[in-house]
């Protein structure tokens, strides 16, 4: 039975793609965009639209290939694995070739049509990687005057990269997203320059509050070409993240300057203009492209307290957090309830602190162990890996599951989680904390992707919360005092530290420093989906705002989020950048519009 469905399902996917391919070749735009269901989306990775860009329906698929057919060329749509069928929907995992590159995808059918269609460029038609078959010799046989080792050449070219050398591509960040993004475009040949102010690579994670540990699993985070061994932790310590980073990017060797702060960039309508001061001296580059990798939680938010300058204590942001130590037998108020609140307080409460955490407003909490088992098991886990799920196939999967429909998805999987954790959370709210699940109940990963805030991965602190040994209290400060965090109703929480654990801003904050608010104001907001949910205003986008694609200003690019994130965009984000390197046409449908601007 298996296998005759298994049959049927390869014969419909076939037919699709051959239909499909024949209306293409045609440039019959309405027959294509007829073969796909009333209600459906197609989530294009740069293949088509050299862009990150997801239309919906029929005349959305009549909108994009009207405008990016004639350029793409598309043909050879094949399945690269036999199609599987389950209730009612055949997914297929896809292949084909445009004019400039080999494209891999995945569709589902349904009985109206094509219902989702992911498709994403894998390489450059001319410009591929060197690796496996075709990966350097690394040695030049024969007697040669005057060699040069591999020590030598690196040598060399870091000594005039910057300086005789100007890079094409500038990064500014050398955190994880630098660093991977650095990797991608050593291996396609581009020549490009990390910039990180900090003294060594994995400063970004090595200086933050000591007790901080990596959330996501270790399957999740792998970076490009070199994943963790097998025996890495799988939450790992940010010290051992830390030194996986400044490796890897030696071993990658990735263009890297250290102590490199940014004080201004321009840019002329050909080039930037990027003035660095690179260890008290100042340099001066000329990039075609500029991407800031300054990360999602690189722009502290640092609320103005009337009063906050008479406080006697300690107040930091919680990324200039030292660590709990100096702190023990004191007292601490941490404003805030999301992720870096709850370790500061636990680490805090582990040390003897008197600790209080201010929330201000709800919070969606989810076990790790849940969140392990029951949202991330199938993708990504030993299990995942036993059932041939790699973690190239994870983030396709993960990929192929349009933003507006993710949403169907996640909801039932945090309703298994509330009913397993039932007593967990009763306890919870009993303590007073307020818990959500998101607007609409769909959980961390939409949160996450909608807003960047609003949750907290439980690994422990939660208990401590519920059981009153982190107390806890609800509203909003109203001023300090030389030694106290007055609330709106009245309440004094005494204190000689203040930790604000308020989160991050916009990305574009960065370019409102560095070039200045006209050029942050024509990028607009980077990160949301425009849902409409909290702090994730409409209207709706698709995709995340300006992230790893094509932006209003020319020239400029935005590359961040988690690891996963990082590895998986970044390989779209070095290819975008390749083509225009190579001067290959490489026009961009449906630049991100500016609806917000910060």
């Amino acid at each position: 039975m298996t296998q005759t469905m298994d049959r049927t399902a390869q014969a419909r996917v076939d037919a699709w793609l051959e239909q499909f391919e024949a209306a293409l070749r045609a440039r019959d735009v309405d027959a294509a965009a007829g073969m796909f269901a009333i209600d459906s989306y197609w989530r294009d990775l740069v293949a088509f639209t050299w862009n990150i860009k997801t239309v919906e329906g029929r005349e959305g698929v009549a909108d994009l290939l009207s405008a990016c057919l004639d350029g793409t060329g598309p043909e050879h749509f094949r399945t690269t694995e036999t199609p599987t069928e389950a209730d009612g929907v055949v997914e297929a995992w896809i292949e084909f070739e445009t004019t400039a590159g080999r494209c891999r995808g995945h569709l589902r059918l349904n009985d109206e049509g094509a219902w989702t269609l992911l498709t994403s460029l894998h390489e450059l038609k001319g410009f591929e990687e060197n690796k496996k078959e075709t990966r350097p010799k690394g040695v030049r046989h024969g007697v040669i005057e005057e060699r040069r080792s591999w020590a030598e050449e690196r040598e060399r070219e870091q000594a005039e990269l910057g300086y005789a050398q100007q890079p094409y591509v500038v990064v500014i960040g050398g955190g994880q997203g630098g660093i991977a993004l650095g990797a991608r475009l050593r291996q396609l040949g581009v020549p490009a320059l990390v910039l990180e102010r900090n003294d060594r690579p994995g400063d970004s994670w090595r200086k933050r509050y000591k007790s901080l540990c990596l959330h996501d699993p270790v399957w999740y985070d792998h970076l490009p070409y070199l994943p963790f061994p097998d025996n890495w932790p799988v939450f790992a310590p940010k010290d051992k993240i830390a030194d996986w980073l400044e490796m890897y990017t030696r071993v990658m060797e990735v263009p890297y300057w250290t102590r490199s702060e940014v004080r201004e960039a321009t840019y002329d309508g050909a080039q930037w203009t990027v003035t660095v001061d690179r260890d008290g001296e100042t340099v001066t580059l000329h990039p075609k492209q500029l991407v800031f990798a300054t990360g999602m939680s690189g722009k502290a938010n640092v609320p103005s307290f009337p009063g906050a300058d008479e406080f006697e204590g300690d107040q930091h942001h919680s990324s200039k957090h030292p660590g709990p130590e100096a702190y023990a037998g004191r007292k601490a108020v941490v404003i805030g309830s999301n992720n870096s609140a709850h370790d500061i307080c636990a680490a805090l409460w582990e040390h003897g602190v008197d600790v209080t955490m201010v929330q201000r407003s709800s919070t969606h909490i989810v076990r790790s162990d849940s969140l392990m088992d029951i949202a991330l098991g199938d993708l990504y886990s030993e299990r995942a890996v036993a059932a041939g799920v790699t973690t190239d196939r994870a983030d396709t999967i993960f990929a192929s599951l349009p933003y507006r429909i993710l949403p169907q998805f996640q909801i039932p999987v945090y309703q298994r989680i509330k009913e397993r954790d039932a007593d967990f959370y009763a306890r919870l709210e009993k303590a007073g904390f307020d818990l959500d699940w998101g607007d609409d109940d769909s959980g961390l990963f939409l949160k996450y992707l909608r807003r960047g805030s609003g949750y907290y991965i439980d690994v422990g602190a939660s208990e401590l919360v519920a059981d009153g040994k982190i107390k806890l209290v609800r509203g909003q400060v109203d001023h300090l005092t030389k030694n106290a965090v007055v609330l709106s109703d009245g309440t004094e929480l005494e204190a000689d530290l203040v930790v604000y654990a308020t989160g991050y801003g916009s990305m574009n904050g960065w370019v409102a420093d560095l070039a200045g608010q006209e050029m942050a104001d024509r990028v607009g907001k980077c990160w949301g989906l425009g849902s409409g949910t909290t702090k994730d205003p409409g209207p709706w986008e698709g995709e995340q705002r300006n992230m790893w694609k094509p932006t209003r200003q020319p020239g400029l690019w935005f590359h961040g989020g988690n690891l996963h994130q990082s590895r998986y965009y970044s390989h779209f984000l070095a290819l975008q950048l390749k083509a225009r390197f190579e001067g290959l046409p490489a026009p961009v449908y449906g630049t991100q519009e500016v609806h917000h601007l910060s």
